[in-house]
């Protein structure tokens, strides 16, 4: 395999809306294969919610029966922020081309991310709309149908918006946890 798709986020929790990016990545150009990478921490937030052990762990349950989807832990493992940069240079090692799937929400700040100008010479964007924000025509686009935003999830759990494989395991943990946004 050479080429994949890399589709990083906090996970924060994770919802319908994750699942159906990777539903939708499964046929995307000449993708191979899916890595989804949990951070441990977001370098743009300043905590999380649950775990990254428990996101990684959800992940690898909601992902288990699809074909050419792996989920990595490299970033967990690293106990610390990991620029998206470091997550490629490691990647390219394993893969040719990479596809690095993010949301719309990300373009505002994408001239802030660690090394961004090495960073758009390494991967070929692939935006996920967002919140009717604009992407630009230099970008590849994947639509999707779910319009989830892990922030509003946490601020109201609701089932119906988790993946049905650990949907009773995340409702509980997020409303024992009081996990809602300051």
């Amino acid at each position: 395999m050479e080429t994949i798709a890399l589709f990083g986020g906090s996970f924060d929790p994770p919802h319908v809306g994750h699942e159906a990016i990777v539903k939708a990545l499964i046929n995307f150009k000449d993708v191979e294969k899916i890595i989804v990478m949990p951070t441990f921490l977001n370098p743009f937030k300043s905590k999380f919610y649950a775990p990254s052990s428990l996101r990684l762990k959800w992940l690898k349950e909601i992902f288990s029966d699809y074909k050419n989807v792996e989920i990595s832990s490299y970033e967990v493992d690293q106990a610390k922020a990991v620029p998206t940069i470091e997550t490629v240079k490691y990647l390219l090692k394993s893969y040719k081309k990479i596809y690095l799937v993010i949301g719309a929400d990300n373009l505002a700040s994408l001239n802030m991310w660690h090394r961004y100008d090495e960073l758009k010479e390494l991967v070929t964007f692939v935006v996920v709309p967002r919140d009717g924000i604009e992407i630009s025509p230099n970008f590849l686009r994947l639509d999707v149908d779910k319009k989830i935003s892990s922030t509003r999830l946490r601020e109201r759990v609701e089932l119906s918006e988790l993946p049905k494989t650990s949907a009773e395991e995340i409702y509980k943990y997020y409303k024992e946890n009081n996990c809602k946004t300051e």
